[in-house]
């Protein structure tokens, strides 16, 4: 029978589909990887990007050239620009701003045909290094108020770039998303002087069936009202509100569950398509007691149709207990 379940969070409900119950084998294949004779992106064509804003690479060599091992630079084509101004104004009812903001990218391996799931730990330990260096200078910025981290893998993510990279733009506002799960976990503090995630974490500890892996410090599940089939969540066990302030073994194991999690995703279902989202508290410093970071997988097996957005409801044809005990049983 199917089942309507309710976002804890967000409030939001989510109808699992269990009369459409997929497997991974029942979804539909991504088509062709995007092909080019050109990458600006690869190792030697550091000259046709904009000029690097940071880069790790050995100290003898000099930036924008060969011998880095990750490059952060600005958007090509950004959707926001550092040199406008905060200016609000409004037209007749409607308000509006200037489109201040920042738009980067992090290019996260010379190599054209790696990615995070078949990368090495210490690759996908220093993309995490340079997130985290990223957000604590744009987290400076006055008048930026949030920083959201993303990943957008293959043409039917959004990705117009075969080549390993995320994204990150920081904006004078907060998005409605993150502000939604700030409201909602807000709210449930002030009922119950508890964070929600911390309580989540512990919920499905105590179950199991949604779990996917976990270490020490960090837990990948299949979230009870997930939205999507494999929507995955990586969060730190103990309560934090900001990314920012990752420490070194907090890194290293992040870094580690996120590739793992990626990994059985790209061998369970064939290297889908996929975006990936770091929720992190404002740099304004709010939701210290009440907001837990945490990463949100979301595979794009299934499309957004009529009934999802006129209703704000989400159909996931694959119960995330079944989709958590099969990414358990991917063959690492």
């Amino acid at each position: 029978m199917p089942e309507l379940r309710k976002d804890p969070i967000t409030n939001r409900w989510v109808i699992i589909a269990t009369e459409r119950a997929k497997r991974p084998m029942d979804f539909a294949k991504s088509g062709e990887e995007m092909k080019s004779a050109f990458c600006p992106f690869d190792y030697g064509n550091e000259y046709t990007t904009p000029p690097e804003i940071m880069a790790f690479r050995p100290p003898d060599t000099e930036p924008n050239s060969p011998g880095w091992w990750i490059r952060v630079v600005p958007n090509k084509f950004p959707a926001l620009d550092p040199s406008s101004r905060i200016e609000r104004y409004g037209h007749g009812m409607y308000d509006a701003m200037m489109g201040f903001g920042y738009h980067e990218i992090v290019i996260e391996t010379p190599d054209h045909n790696a990615t995070i799931a078949t990368m090495e730990d210490r690759q996908v330990e220093e993309v995490v290094w340079a997130y985290k260096a990223r957000y604590n200078a744009l987290a400076k910025i006055p008048d930026l108020k949030y920083i959201l981290i993303f990943k957008n893998h293959k043409r039917d993510a959004g990705a117009s770039l075969a080549h390993a990279h995320s994204q990150i733009i920081a904006t004078p506002i907060i998005p409605k998303r993150v502000q939604e799960e700030m409201s909602g976990a807000q709210m449930y503090f002030q009922y119950k002087e508890r964070c929600v995630f911390c309580d989540i974490i512990y919920q499905e500890r105590m179950e199991s069936t949604r779990i996917v892996e976990e270490s020490d410090r960090f837990i990948a599940i299949n979230p009870y009202a997930s939205r999507f089939p494999f929507e995955t969540w990586v969060l730190p066990k103990n309560h934090s509100h900001d990314f920012g302030k990752i420490n070194e073994k907090e890194v290293q194991e992040f870094s580690q569950l996120m590739r793992r999690s990626l990994l059985r995703i790209h061998k369970a279902l064939e290297n889908p398509p996929y975006n990936f989202m770091l929720h992190t508290s404002p740099t304004t410093g709010e939701g210290n007691r009440f907001y837990h970071w945490h990463l949100e997988i979301v595979p794009r097996l299934t499309k957004v149709a009529g009934f999802e957005w006129g209703s704000g409801f989400y159909i996931n044809p694959t119960p995330p207990e079944d989709a958590a005990k099969f990414l358990r049983g991917v063959e690492l």
